[in-house]
Order: structure tokens, then C-alpha cells, then sequence
């Protein structure tokens, strides 16, 4: 197995595997590699399902550059991954059968949907280091609110699979692995059994409606609206 192995596509779903012992790290070439998915699909695709090898899902990236011009670089890289994340017509869908820290929470909070057994922490180790997460607060506030994101950088204090629902980084919390691996299948058939249209168009609206104001909001609905119906026969 690749550190990042891309599965074809299978009843609509592809499958895509990390697997970096011992921290599961993201590179720069894995975020290419996985956002290029992301903005192309292959034909037939509806859904795609992350999920990590081994004992913990991801506790952060690669940090090799050392110039100014090399970590922006690798800045504009990450925030490319979170924006084909945001605006890809794929339902995605994170597996996370451990703990998460720094850039791994980001692609828990980018997907659509995420799932966490209970023993599972999440954390912003940046400080520690003596870094301030710049990528992690351009989109942890609007999630978690902005005293709880504070603390949570300010910190590095671990997040509880349970907090982190709560918050609203996950969607759910399982007991166990097995219970995650079932119940991951279960919410996948569930979106299969929907409308691959309906949902990029419900995704676009999200990302457009979270980018202007209630008003300017209210406008783009009614013409989505009737765009919308004039399309409902299509698959």
C-alpha cells in the first residue's frame, strides 16, 4: 500500500486509505494527490470515504520547509486541499478510528461528514512549538466559536471525541472500530440511496450562503430555489 491509496470507484463510493506509520502524516504531495481527486472525480463518483491505517488517523503534517518562499509554499498547498475540500460535488466522509492533532483535525473538520470512536482526542499542537495556527483559525472559529478556539490553540489542550461532537467537529461518536466501520457503512448507503446532484448543489449553496450576508443569502436561495425545481427530474 502508497502512503495515500486511492481505491476505484465502487457503487459510487471511492475509498481512499493513509497509511504513514507511526503518525500518520500528511505531505504536501499527499494534498495534491488527494485534492486532485477532489476536483476531478472519476465518473461514477458520489462519495468519498477517508479513513487512516493503524492507531491513529492523523496528528499533523510534514513540516520541511524552512524559507520564507518554502512555507508559503506549503501554506498555499494546504489551504488549496481545504478549498478543493469545500467546493468538490463529492460527499465526503471522514473515518477516524483515532486520535487527530493540528492539520488532521483540519481534514476532519474540511470533510462532510465525520465519524470518531470515543476514545479518540483532538488537538492543536502548533504552540507548543511556538507557532500560532494561522490555517486552523481562518475556520476553527466559525465551528467551535471564538473563546473555545482561543483555548483550544492557546492551549494545545486535547479534545474528547465527545467535546468534539459537541463542538461540532464530528457528526457522530462510536464505542469501537468495528462499531465505526458499520455505522461509516451504514450513513454511506444512506447518502447513496439520495440524489449525487441534490447534494453538490446543497454543498455549493452552503459554501456560497456562508460567504455573504442574510440578505444577499435570502436572494441567491429564490433563484436557487427555482433553478432547483425546474431540475428536479434529474439524477
Amino acid at each position: 500500500m502508497s502512503d495515500l491509496t486511492i481505491h476505484p470507484v465502487d457503487g459510487g463510493v471511492i475509498v481512499a486509505e493513509l497509511s504513514r506509520p507511526p503518525e500518520n502524516l500528511f505531505s504536501i504531495a499527499l494534498c495534491e494527490q488527494l485534492a486532485a481527486v477532489l476536483d476531478d472525480p472519476p465518473e461514477g463518483a458520489h462519495v468519498l470515504r477517508l479513513r487512516a491505517a493503524g492507531e491513529v488517523f492523523c496528528l499533523g503534517r510534514d513540516r520541511g520547509g524552512s524559507s520564507p518562499a518554502e512555507v508559503r509554499a506549503e501554506a498555499e498547498a494546504l489551504a488549496g486541499f481545504t478549498r478543493s475540500a469545500q467546493r468538490t460535488r463529492l460527499v465526503t466522509v471522514a473515518e477516524v478510528q483515532g486520535d487527530a492533532a493540528g492539520f488532521g483535525v483540519g481534514l476532519v473538520a474540511a470533510l462532510d461528514v465525520s465519524v470518531a470512536v470515543r476514545d479518540a482526542t483532538f488537538r492543536f499542537p502548533e504552540v507548543g512549538i511556538g507557532l500560532a495556527p494561522a490555517l486552523v483559525l481562518a475556520w476553527l472559529p466559525r465551528v467551535v466559536g471564538r473563546r473555545k478556539a482561543f483555548w483550544l490553540t492557546a492551549t494545545g489542550e486535547p479534545l474528547a471525541a465527545d467535546q468534539a461532537a459537541e463542538f461540532g467537529l464530528l457528526n457522530e461518536v462510536v464505542e469501537t472500530r468495528d462499531a465505526l466501520t458499520g455505522r461509516v457503512d451504514d450513513m454511506v448507503a444512506q447518502l447513496r440511496g439520495r440524489s449525487p446532484r441534490v447534494h453538490g448543489d446543497i454543498k455549493d449553496m452552503l459554501r456560497v450562503f456562508g460567504d455573504v450576508g442574510d440578505e444577499r443569502a435570502l436572494d441567491v436561495a429564490i433563484d436557487r430555489l427555482v433553478v432547483g425545481s425546474l431540475r428536479r427530474g434529474e439524477g
